[in-house]
């Protein structure tokens, strides 16, 4: 519980923040904190100086609102009068005598045992107390609107690590478990912790890897230092003449896209007709630390093309980024169109931001001196390490990422469910440089250097307004890494034609939608460059609804882009086969 409430102080509202210069550099021994370091570690890389300020602002102006202030004190004397009813009635089960209704969405509270006093009532007392801070930190006037969000956030995540489903004794299914098991359910779940504790340093990546996950035929071909590139095999008599580079995030692994044969977007565009060509990014560690954007962008997608163009003799290459790597994919096309460098048939962006003016809840917590306290960390360590990425992750689902899983397995003392290839794809994680990394929170998240067109690449500015090659977008419902809303700028940003897809589920999950895969939907509309621009809601409402998997709708849109099939081109000299080495760096 400890290291998860240092990470909600590590993140906090940036959105104050003002354009600085470019970041320090790592290595430069002139910029040695020792003093700062030794407290950022000590907080899980949180600021003190970020974090007050925000409390500061919230009690100021709630002080200078009696409104506001007499609102509350009505609200709190509504919901204990009304949660004193619920309980000398006997906490009947019937729904519209609770105080509050139990939202679907929230599992903590279903349950025969939670509808039986005392539980019930417990139960009721928190959504009760969540509703009323929720008022406490919204709505107050005059407040910061990133104070104000950032504020609400928080103090949910407080609440939700004193949840009484939390905890032995408040918690009718531990009992129920404890009392069936004769304590062996705690027993093995401390077990479990200790063990836990003990392996938490140790990374063994994925066994998976190459035998029942990124199983797609294929070679590398290329390799610098920083990336592997893979060919793979055509699984067609012929081909379109436009071969696909694939830009994966260098947060992850690249095997996301290459999932069991069964969900594997790599062998579905193999299957259409496509000859694929896969980034496969090198795990960083301390020797890397100053490696920056421009090599990013050097020795990734640009080293990619070029050798893709070397030696396929395309005249164009589509292309296609992934989270992070959309990001960098859009930098690519921005200075390719630039310098008038016209080999590139088309950009896919999946999940991926360009605009970082509404990142969503990740926003919240990223400040200038926040990202200070960051840079220190990685000074010292030369890396950003995934445990601190992913625990920023769990923290915006808190109940189903952690606290859940918690009660679970140290609380009820169960087993985990057998690992499909998407948990352990998530579970084979990456670093992050620290220069890189330095230089991606400031020129994207505080700066919003790239939407602006300030980002230098080689010295000069680039400008997504440049790119005239049709753009293919795609958001998910639920994502709260990158929001749809935010995806959706593109639309606003690039001089090009636009289709866009918003398909069900979250950041991975709504991406790894293959055919036939139950309960899909979509929506997709194209916007063309001289049509009048949609909002998000708008283009909700011109979009068509469709059933099912956006991939084939994706394939069909890159097909009409696309000449006409023939031979496949030879594959390239083999390096090692698929998936290479840099994916099994631990």
């Amino acid at each position: 519980m400890t290291e998860k409430f240092k990470v909600l102080f590590w993140m906090q509202d940036f959105k104050t923040a003002r354009t600085t210069d470019a970041s320090p550099d790592p290595k430069d021994n002139t910029t040695a904190r020792p003093l700062r370091q030794t407290l950022a570690r000590h907080t899980g890389s949180s600021s003190p100086a970020s974090f007050l300020p925000m409390w500061t602002n919230w009690g100021l102006h709630l002080s200078m609102a009696p409104d506001k202030q007499l609102d509350l004190a009505q609200t709190a004397l509504k919901h204990w009068a009304n949660w004193a009813h619920y309980v000398a009635q006997g906490c009947p089960t019937e729904a519209e005598a609770r105080p509050t209704p139990i939202p679907k969405t929230d599992r903590r509270f279903h349950g025969e045992g939670w509808e039986k006093p005392p539980f019930a009532a417990m139960a009721q007392g928190f959504l009760l107390a969540e509703d009323y801070w929720d008022k406490v930190t919204s709505d107050i006037p005059g407040l910061d609107p990133s104070h104000d969000r950032a504020l609400t956030f928080l103090t949910r995540q407080v609440l939700d690590a004193v949840a009484p489903s939390n905890f032995v004794a408040t918690n009718p299914d531990v009992l129920a478990r404890t009392i069936e098991t004769g304590g062996m359910n705690l027993h093995h779940g401390f077990s479990r912790f200790v063990q836990d504790q003990q392996d938490q340093d140790r990374k063994t990546g994925n066994a998976q890897v190459g035998a029942e996950v990124a199983t797609a035929p294929g070679h590398v071909v290329f390799r610098n230092h920083l990336i592997e590139l893979i060919q793979y095999a055509p699984t067609t008599e012929t081909v379109h003449p436009e071969p696909i580079l694939i830009v994966p995030a260098w947060i992850m692994k690249y095997y996301i896209l290459d999932l069991s044969p069964d969900n594997s977007l790599v062998r579905y565009l193999t299957d259409q007709g496509f000859t694929v060509f896969m980034i496969s990014w090198r795990n960083p560690d301390a020797a890397d630390a100053d490696l920056g954007m421009q090599d990013y962008l050097d020795q990734g997608p640009r080293a990619a093309i070029d050798y893709i163009s070397s030696v396929t003799d395309a005249a164009k290459i589509h292309t296609t980024g992934y989270c992070l790597g959309g990001t960098l994919l859009s930098i690519t096309a921005a200075t390719m169109a630039r310098d008038d460098d016209d080999r590139l048939a088309s950009m896919t962006l999946l999940a991926a931001q360009t605009d970082f003016s509404e990142p969503g809840e990740l926003s919240l917590f990223i400040n200038e001196s926040q990202v200070s306290f960051l840079e220190d960390i990685m000074q010292a360590q030369g890396y950003l390490d995934a445990d601190q990425m992913m625990s920023a992750f769990q923290m915006m689902r808190s109940n189903d990422l952690f606290w859940s899983q918690m009660v679970r397995k140290y609380l009820l003392g169960e087993d985990d469910a057998p690992m499909n290839e998407l948990m352990a794809w998530n579970a084979d994680t990456t670093r992050m440089p620290a220069r890189m990394h330095s230089e991606y929170l400031r020129h994207m998240f505080l700066n919003n250097d790239l939407a602006a067109g300030r980002y230098h690449v080689e010295g000069d500015p680039v400008s997504l307004r440049d790119i005239r090659i049709p753009v293919f977008g795609v958001g998910t419902e639920t994502d709260h890494i990158a929001p749809w809303q935010s995806v959706f700028k593109i639309h606003q940003l690039a001089h090009a034609d636009v289709t866009f897809a918003l398909t069900n589920g979250g950041h991975n999950a709504g991406v790894i939608s293959e055919p036939g895969h139950k309960r899909r939907h979509f929506r997709i509309h194209t916007t063309r460059d001289v049509d009048k621009a949609l909002s998000p809601d708008d283009w909700i409402t011109a979009a068509t609804l469709e059933d099912g998997s956006w991939w084939p709708a994706w394939a069909a849109w890159l097909a009409d882009l696309s000449g006409p099939r023939s031979a496949p081109p030879k594959m390239a000299k083999s390096l090692a086969p698929a998936p290479g080495t840099y994916v099994m760096m631990e």
